[in-house]
């Protein structure tokens, strides 16, 4: 499995960007009931920390207390990309954005997902 993100980027606080993850490769997988693909985040000098997951059939979302009602994580099932939307950004968003692949549906442990894309830097300035 191969992972892309893009759309990071440079956005004043209570801005939005969209981040975009493509998935390609095993494709097969993702019948599986228990596939999800999920955004993470790393600060610098900071843990990797979830941020949002969603499962890939029937597209059921989790998200992290810090970004509920403000980022939204969605799919295109023709694509087969993951986006987030991310608005009212604050400075503490400022991190690189990765997105990942799991056959863990509901985790929100790094270790639990197999596959993991390029980062795409967020910073939200104040």
């Amino acid at each position: 499995v191969q992972l892309q993100a893009s759309g990071g980027g440079l956005v004043q606080a209570g801005g939005s960007l969209r981040l975009s993850c493509a998935v390609s490769g095993r494709s097969s997988g993702m019948a599986n009931s228990r596939y999800g693909v999920g955004w993470f985040r790393q600060a610098p000098g900071a843990e990797r920390e979830f941020v949002a997951g969603i499962r890939w059939r029937g597209g059921s979302a989790h998200y992290a207390d810090s970004v509920k009602g403000r980022f939204t994580i969605s799919r295109d099932n023709a694509k087969i990309v993951v986006s987030l939307q991310m608005n009212s950004l604050k400075p503490e968003d400022t991190a690189v954005y990765y997105c990942a692949v799991t056959t863990n549906y509901g985790t929100q442990s790094p270790s639990l997902y197999e596959y993991w894309g390029q980062g795409t830097l967020v910073t939200v300035s104040s």
